[in-house]
This record gives structure tokens, C-alpha cells and sequence, in this order.
């Protein structure tokens, strides 16, 4: 893949241009009932569905979007059953790559291409998935394309399981984050994503792609002696992914405190954006500890400078106490007393005198007004299931607040979230199926620069067990201004 110096990301809704991405491959398939939860995943999925129903579905969009001649008059040819799925089979010849919608697996493949990094990346997966000597060996004879699937799926010729597989490496916003021109690696919590930690660190630091940013990447470091705290101190323990950091200007950072993100990363990650002088205000969001929200961007994301979508929990009515009668508002709003948001901002001319939000609402308000000029009377919060209870809490847990902009206005979402796919038409939204979309720009009927204000509906029976939407399936590496 040719090399491009073009990584630049200062908001979460300026037009895509390059994003990085995994289709789901055959590891998804190897997940287990007794090993779901261990390795993150809610429920086990179909992966067939999962690749050609849905899947699919997102890899032709952004194609469209990003890199239209890899597309444009094939779609035919593309979803004819005798292609055997050949488009989006990295290392097939028919494979579509594109240097915009960029394959994980295809970077991963290319530099273990060099006999240096093939030994030394066998070396530190093998040790630290426990493996023999001898498989070790056998391992460094594989070819860099067979060596890459193993290194996702855990399978050697789709028969043989060596370890287990790293069934999240679909999010690939977890990886990491474009931060401007900075790029900040992340490191799991979770023993189930400590080598997708590993492999990305060695794409970042040797593929070419990356070659102008080495000395950009920002890597976050244990507390001194973290060995010897206890399990059970995990406050104090440097956790990071992706989920939990967005740039909502080329200014201003959002960074999460949550179930996977410690307030201890957070602040070593304000601290370097600081320090390097990347960014000059950052804003920390403590979400409760909760496996319903898991990072920030499952509570809320951006849709335009002056829309958002956001759970109605923490709305200001609600996060100030709703006087109701209802029983199952009182029930949530105590869940939120005992874990409760918190939101503090700092600028880095003034560490010393933060501001403090009683919401995040207020929040969101604030960054499209102070950060991207907007009025406060034109701010819009959509609310996952339009605010109405079960459907707010079901639709949030299927990602009705994980969406990714395209460009400013245009979002993809999951179909299924029907009361949240209402508040956006009520808001004024176009609401499009994503196979009646790529028929119309197949066709010529439609251009991407045509759409605006328009939510895309995307199947999403498999995809949601994933526990994950579209703003955690791609990891942006440029956006218009």
C-alpha cells in the first residue's frame, strides 16, 4: 500500500476521507457460549449473516463515499453469489483495496513481509499466548498472509486452533485514535483485547502509512510500581480504548472515564495532549462503571455541529433528579447517585481553575456553541428511543447512540432502533435503507454529495449482539476541516 502522509482528524462530523477497518473474519465464528463473556461479547453470532447481510452492507457504503471507483459499476458483479465473496477477502486478487477504506488485515499482512518484524511479532504473540516452542517455529514458516489470519482468528487453514481468537478487532476505534495529527494508542483493560494492543502497535510504529507520525504516536505508561497494586484497584491502573476519546474540535478532546477507560489514563492522556501541544482545552466524562455503557461513545455521539444523539439519562432534567412518580425513573436515577457522571473541563492555559458540568447535556450544549459557533437555541439532542422507557434503555444497549458521521448530517445506524429512527425523523432527518441508497448511487439517480440531514439505516440483527455500532466499527484517519 502506497505510503500518504494524510492523517489528520480535528472533529467527529468534518467529511470522512481515510478510515480503517476489519471486516469481521472467521474468528467471530470460533466465539462460544462459555467463552462469550470472557472474550467481550454479549451473545455468540451468526457469521455468515453477520458478513453478507450486514457487514457487507457498510464496506460498499463507505466505498461510495470514500473511494467510488473501487465500486462504481460492479455492484452487480460484487453481490453475484459466484464471486464467493472475493471483493472483501484481503490477499484474494478481486479484494478491493482501497487506500482510503483501509483493511486491517492488509497493513498487517504487509509488514510481516519483513523478516525482522515477522520474528519479532511471532515472538511476543506467542508469548503471550503461551504457546510451545515448537508451534513458534512452525508459525515463523507461515506465509505473511496466512500468518496475518492466524494472528486474528487464532486458526491455522480454518481447522486448526492455536489460541483464541480477537473477535473485537471489528472496533477498530479501540486501537486507536487519530488526535489531529497525533495518533493515541490505546491499552486494554480486557486480557481478551491484549493482542489486538499488540498488532496495532506494530502497524502504527512499521507500515509505511504511518512512517511521517512515529514520532507522533502517544503511548500511555503504567504507574510506577503498578505491579504491586491489587486487583481490585483499578482506578489507579492505566487503561485506555478508543471508545472513550473523541475530538469534537481541533481544540478540544472528550475523554471517558468508564468500565474500560481509568481515570488514571485519562489523565495521562490530557497531560500529553497538553504537554505536546496538540490540544489546548480537554473535558473528562465519568460515566458510571456500568456494562450497559461500556465507553462514552455508547451514550452519546456527534451528528452535526449542532445535533447530537444522547441516552435521555443523562439529560438535565434527569441527571438534576426528576420529580416522577414512576418507579422505574426513581430506580435509575438512585443506579446513577451511587456511580454518578461527573464532568470536569480543563483548559491548558489554566489546569489549575477547571470547569465543572452538571450534565452532559449542558456539556454538548457548551462544545457546539463555545467550540463550533453555534447558537444554544439551535442545539438539538435526539434521545436514543425518543425518551420513552423500555425502548430509551433497549435501543441504547443496540447502539442507538453509536453513530458514524460520514460527513456533516449524514450517520449510520443500526435498523433496529425504531423509536430513535422516529425521533430523528421528527427532528427533521431524511431516513434512508442502506440497499435502497447503493441502488440509487449504483444507478446514478443519487450522489453522495446529494444527501444531507440523513440517518442510513443498516441491518443489524448479528451486528448488534456485538455490543458495538458504527462509530465503533472504524477508526478515522483524515477528515475535511
Amino acid at each position: 500500500m502506497a505510503v500518504d502522509d494524510s492523517i489528520q482528524v480535528t472533529s467527529e462530523t468534518g467529511r470522512l476521507r481515510r478510515v480503517l477497518v476489519h471486516s469481521p473474519d472467521s474468528g467471530l465464528g470460533k466465539v462460544v457460549p462459555s467463552k462469550a463473556q470472557d472474550w467481550l461479547f454479549e451473545d455468540i453470532v451468526h457469521l455468515d449473516t453477520i458478513r453478507r447481510n450486514e457487514y457487507d452492507y457498510y464496506v460498499k457504503l463507505l466505498l461510495y463515499f470514500l473511494d467510488e471507483r473501487k465500486i462504481k459499476g460492479r455492484l452487480a458483479h460484487i453481490d453475484d453469489p459466484a464471486s464467493e465473496r472475493a471483493f472483501y477477502k484481503p490477499g484474494h486478487r478481486a479484494f478491493y483495496h482501497s487506500e482510503k477504506v483501509i483493511e486491517l488485515q492488509v497493513l498487517l499482512t504487509e509488514i510481516l513481509e519483513s523478516p525482522s518484524i515477522k520474528s519479532q511479532l511471532v515472538a511476543s504473540v506467542c508469548a503471550i499466548e503461551a504457546c510451545s516452542y515448537e508451534i513458534q517455529q512452525e508459525m515463523m514458516g507461515y506465509t505473511p498472509a496466512a500468518l496475518a489470519r492466524v494472528f486474528f482468528s487464532g486458526t491455522y487453514n480454518e481447522t486448526v486452533l492455536i489460541f483464541p481468537p480477537i473477535p473485537n478487532f471489528i472496533f477498530t476505534r479501540d486501537i486507536g485514535i487519530v488526535i489531529n495529527n497525533h495518533i493515541l494508542l490505546n491499552k486494554p483493560k480486557k486480557e481478551a483485547r491484549k493482542r489486538e494492543a499488540l498488532i496495532a502497535k506494530y502497524i502504527f510504529y512499521h507500515h509505511p502509512i504511518f512512517a511521517g507520525y512515529r514520532d507522533r504516536i502517544i503511548e500511555l505508561t503504567d504507574t510506577q510500581h503498578h505491579f504491586l497494586l491489587p486487583k481490585d484497584s483499578a482506578a489507579e491502573k492505566v487503561t485506555l480504548e478508543g471508545g472513550d476519546v473523541m475530538v469534537v474540535s481541533k481544540d478540544h478532546i472528550l475523554v471517558g472515564v468508564s468500565e474500560r477507560t481509568s481515570r488514571e489514563a485519562a489523565a495521562q492522556v490530557v497531560a500529553h495532549l497538553f504537554e505536546r501541544g496538540v490540544v489546548s482545552k480537554a473535558t473528562i466524562v465519568r460515566i458510571p462503571n456500568k456494562r450497559d455503557y461500556m465507553h462514552i461513545d455508547t451514550v452519546f455521539t456527534q451528528v452535526k455541529k449542532d445535533v447530537w444523539v444522547m441516552l435521555g439519562d443523562f439529560s438535565r432534567e434527569r441527571t438534576k433528579g426528576l420529580q416522577t412518580d414512576d418507579i422505574h425513573r426513581a430506580l435509575r436515577i438512585q443506579t446513577h447517585k451511587a456511580d454518578r457522571l461527573e464532568i470536569i473541563q480543563f483548559e491548558k492555559a489554566d489546569t489549575a481553575h477547571p470547569r465543572f458540568f452538571e450534565s452532559l447535556e449542558d456539556l454538548l450544549i457548551d462544545v457546539s456553541v463555545s467550540d463550533l459557533g453555534c447558537a444554544a437555541e439551535d442545539v438539538r439532542i435526539i434521545l436514543s428511543g425518543n425518551d420513552e422507557f423500555p425502548y430509551d434503555a433497549r435501543e441504547q444497549w443496540t447502539d442507538s447512540c453509536n453513530l458514524l458521521a460520514l460527513r456533516e448530517g449524514v450517520v449510520l445506524g443500526y435498523d433496529r432502533n425504531d423509536r430513535t429512527t422516529e425521533a430523528f425523523r421528527m427532528a427533521g432527518f431524511d431516513i434512508v435503507d442502506v440497499r435502497t441508497l447503493l441502488a440509487d448511487l449504483e444507478a446514478g439517480r443519487l450522489s453522495v454529495d446529494a444527501l444531507n440531514d440523513t440517518l442510513v439505516l443498516m441491518p443489524s440483527a448479528e451486528l448488534s449482539r456485538a455490543r458495538g455500532g458504527f462509530h465503533c466499527m472504524s477508526m478515522p484517519l483524515l477528515r475535511d476541516e
